[in-house]
């Protein structure tokens, strides 16, 4: 199967999982996660019909940025962002997801406040507890997020996770859950420049499941793109 023809059956997989949750296929957005696709293989998933693409490397992302890969459709970071790269990141992805601890909100934010900006970021949550990952513990979400309402050039547009690597789609569904209600409990709250508008969860193996359980935002690469080469060499 080529791009287009894995885009539209990931959409069939999409809008059969939205209705059968009773949901809108149309409320929920289908991110090409890029990594390791030269520029062409991105513009072939937006001539697809893909709503976004996403980067996680951040030189990645800048190379092809200039040879246009992404005209089309908003750009997102999906990479753990380091500190150190946020500059090269500010103003140029539209939206940063994983933002997983305050020193990096506040790097953002004077980043973004410094060349008069506001930068939307999703806030990574811990949802499995795992050591080997960052973001923030569930219980921390409301800390968090009220410390972002006063951080100039920011705006916190909702939540993301990855659950534990599971044999099965289905053993995540309790991680998605828990991710349902957290994003629930705390869009009730008001906070200023904080407007819950993104679950960010799901993807390749497990997207359909997280749809099922409220995700409005799935990361699908290699079943857009097929697997990925680590031995290639590197894009472009």
């Amino acid at each position: 199967m080529n791009i287009a023809e894995n885009v539209a059956a990931v959409r069939e997989v999409m809008d059969r999982a939205a209705r059968e949750a009773g949901r809108d296929p149309k409320e929920i957005l289908l991110l090409a996660a890029t990594k390791m696709n030269d520029a062409d293989r991105v513009r072939e998933a937006i001539r697809a019909g893909v709503d976004l693409c996403g980067e996680n490397r951040v030189q990645e992302m800048l190379e092809k940025q200039k040879q246009g890969a992404y005209d089309g459709v908003p750009l997102h970071f999906i990479g753990h962002l380091q500190k150190n790269k946020v500059k090269q990141v500010v103003g140029l992805a539209e939206l940063i997801h994983g933002v997983d601890s305050l020193p990096l909100l506040e790097t953002i934010s004077r980043t973004a406040a410094s060349r008069g900006l506001t930068q939307d970021v999703l806030l990574e949550v811990n949802i499995g507890a795992e050591a080997s990952k960052s973001g923030f513990a569930p219980e921390e979400i409301p800390a968090a997020l009220e410390a972002a309402s006063h951080l100039p050039g920011l705006r916190v547009r909702g939540l993301m996770a990855i659950p534990p690597v599971c044999s099965a789609p289905e053993e995540n569904r309790p991680f998605f859950l828990r991710m349902k209600q957290l994003f629930i409990d705390n869009s009730e709250k008001k906070y200023d420049n904080v407007s819950m508008d993104f679950l960010s969860m799901g993807m390749s193996g497990d997207y359909a499941e997280a749809i099922a359980c409220g995700a409005n935002l799935v990361r699908v690469g290699s079943r857009i793109f097929g697997p990925r080469n680590y031995g290639a060499p590197r894009v472009p």
